[in-house]
């Protein structure tokens, strides 16, 4: 478009982005190398060269694409041409989803797959997944289906994300030639890196924070590499098997929260429910740190107001953090049973494939109910799906492992166990009724 300018310095990963027509393209890479500004750019550029292009900007969650992937794209990719009036925000309405809209008649529809109803039915000439290690293989190919747009391009999926465990569907994807996978450096992003190999001082901040990670998360995060974590305590644990979409709670199941509490360290409280076989489901979470306990009872009121009163709110053993808890929400709570071996073997026990091929422990996609932002920057986990891959057996300083966990990022896992214990190892702790 004649008057339109995109300033942009395009290197290593993101030059072959902006070049690349196959049609399923992932970049993945460490933290920090502009994977997602990439794949933005090329959306963006691609809408502004072909009138009437229709585009799709998906991530798994609604929340977490309006809190993170739009403001980078507005900020810093289409902040000009918005500026011009050459692209504009639709709100979305009744009938038609939210969407950048171009003048030229080409437009970004964005949406989370946890609320697809709106944009699930059209079809698109470009897609565009961020954080895409978040999403299922089915959802990719639910996507893929809908890849039959009439603008005059190319068609094409790109999705962007920082490397997971090995075998993560996405990259037996790409292993298997179904994908082609792009490796992105930090030296590809001149906000870090120049263009002389030297780092910015805002790359020295970020690649420090990076260095300061550990374990399985550092390799990941800091060094690109697909990795599993050593020593991981719940090997079991599958994301295609034990991760489920969402789906509506029948009324009459039974809930339990289960509460670990924190302030520097986050405060998490799971809402699980039971169906009638038994298996937990845990359908929504809190995990935030920086909050007093009041203000998160004000959150937990808020998610109990849909559905039945709990059966019991099970808590770490605090009483100072207890009776805040109680006294503003107006229940009784539960001492969790805090043995850790016998309840690690519990869970062990629920993430097992059971006669039917299906284990008797699930986590719903898009239980997280808000995403930390502190916790994003200092690439932490921000919730206890994040946490279980890295959730390991301690090590003796001769380097064997210790018959406890490592107690780090185990928040999520600590309240996880506490509920599987309340069910399965036959506790019933004091009741202190309120």
């Amino acid at each position: 478009m004649i008057g339109t300018v995109v300033r942009y310095e395009p290197r290593g990963a993101a030059r072959e982005l902006l070049e690349c027509r196959d049609a399923e393209v992932l970049i993945a890479g460490p933290a920090g190398t502009g994977k997602s500004l990439a794949m933005l750019f090329k959306l963006h550029a691609s809408c502004l060269a072909v009138p009437g292009l229709r585009a799709l900007l998906v991530r798994q969650t609604h929340a977490s694409l309006t809190g993170t992937t739009l403001v980078t794209f507005e900020r810093a990719v289409a902040q000009e041409a918005m500026s011009a009036g050459l692209v504009r925000w639709f709100g979305g309405s009744a009938r038609q989803p939210a969407a950048y809209r171009y003048a030229n008649g080409s437009e970004i529809l964005v949406g989370g797959l946890d609320r697809p109803e709106k944009f699930l039915s059209s079809e698109f000439d470009r897609i565009a997944v961020d954080e895409a290690t978040e999403i299922t293989e089915m959802a990719l190919e639910t996507l893929i289906s809908r890849l039959r747009g009439t603008a005059p391009t190319y068609k094409q999926i790109v999705c962007a994300c920082n490397p997971s465990y090995p075998t993560h569907w996405i990259k037996l994807r790409s292993d298997r030639g179904a994908m082609v996978m792009l490796h992105s450096r930090h030296a590809d992003n001149p906000a870090y890196v120049r263009a002389d190999g030297g780092l910015t001082a805002a790359g020295q901040d970020y690649m420090a924070k990076l260095q300061a990670l550990t374990g399985v998360r550092k390799l990941r995060l800091a060094e690109g590499r697909w990795a599993a974590a050593e020593g991981v305590i719940y090997e079991l644990f599958d994301p295609g098997a034990h991760v489920i979409p969402r789906f509506d709670v029948p009324a009459g199941w039974p809930r339990w929260l289960s509460v670990d509490f924190g302030y520097t360290n986050p405060l998490v409280c799971q809402d699980w429910r039971e169906d009638p076989d038994g298996r937990l489901y845990l359908v929504a979470e809190l995990y935030r740190t920086r909050r007093l306990v009041e203000d998160h009872a004000k959150d937990i009121l808020r998610m109990l107001a849909d559905g039945p009163r709990p059966r019991a709110v099970v808590c770490d053993h605090d009483a100072e953090d207890r009776a805040t808890l109680e006294r503003h929400l107006g229940m009784s709570t539960v001492a969790a049973k805090k043995t850790v071996s016998d309840g690690i073997q519990a869970v062990q026990s629920r993430l097992k494939l059971a006669g039917d091929g299906r284990p008797r422990l699930f986590l719903v996609e898009g239980a997280l109910v808000e995403r930390d932002p502190d916790l994003v920057d200092a690439k932490r986990p921000t919730c206890t799906e994040e946490e279980l891959p890295g959730y390991i057996w301690a090590i003796k300083p001769g380097g064997a492992l210790k018959e406890e966990p490592h107690k780090e990022n185990d928040h999520g896992c600590d309240a996880l166990r506490y509920v599987v214990a309340e069910r399965d190892l036959g506790v019933r702790p004091n009741i202190r009724w309120f």
